[in-house]
């Protein structure tokens, strides 16, 4: 697992105040939901309108939804957030190990456990530690062994005649 340097914004998030840019970005994001809402309303309205096109998303979804719930995370792969969102509460969020800093990691809170206000930009955040332990590294095995080059074979074979021939020498006294 490679080492990750993450960063803070805003810290500490007790005493946090709005900024311009928090007031910008927190409009854009509902001028998107806007869009994507009358965007995604929209193809619905096609989908009831063509009942073999609704089969074939319904189709691709479950498809979607199997593939993504095939990969699961270790929890020593779930970094915890502490992050401040627009509304002013202070929440905990899970991301993978290797974002930087959950708005860059796409982090998005379906809605506030506080307040219950929904799509909500974070404005600070710091990181808590991983969910879990890593666990212990296992030893890879030992390499095999490299096979000896000829020249070496051959000294080898040298030096055990010479061994044989001694020994020989030392046994017909």
């Amino acid at each position: 697992m490679r080492e990750v340097e993450y960063r803070s914004h805003g810290v500490p998030l007790e005493g946090y105040d709005l900024t311009r840019g928090d007031h910008r970005r927190q409009k854009e994001r509902g001028e998107i939901s806007q869009a994507a809402r009358r965007m995604a309303d929209e193809d619905a309205a096609k989908c009831r309108a063509d009942p073999a096109m609704a089969e074939r998303r319904r189709q691709a979804f479950e498809n979607a939804w199997k593939l993504m719930q095939s990969f699961q995370k270790q929890d020593h792969e779930v970094m915890r957030w502490r992050v401040r969102l627009y509304c002013g509460h202070i929440v905990e969020m899970h991301m993978h190990y290797s974002y930087t800093d959950p708005v860059t990691g796409g982090a998005l809170p379906r809605r506030c456990s506080e307040c219950g206000a929904q799509g909500l930009t974070i404005v600070a955040y710091e990181p808590i530690g991983l969910l879990g332990e890593r666990p212990e590294s296992q030893s890879a095995p030992p390499p095999p062994p490299k096979r000896p080059t000829r020249a070496e074979l051959e000294r080898r074979v040298e030096a055990l005649e010479k061994e044989n021939k001694r020994l020989r020498a030392k046994r017909s006294l």
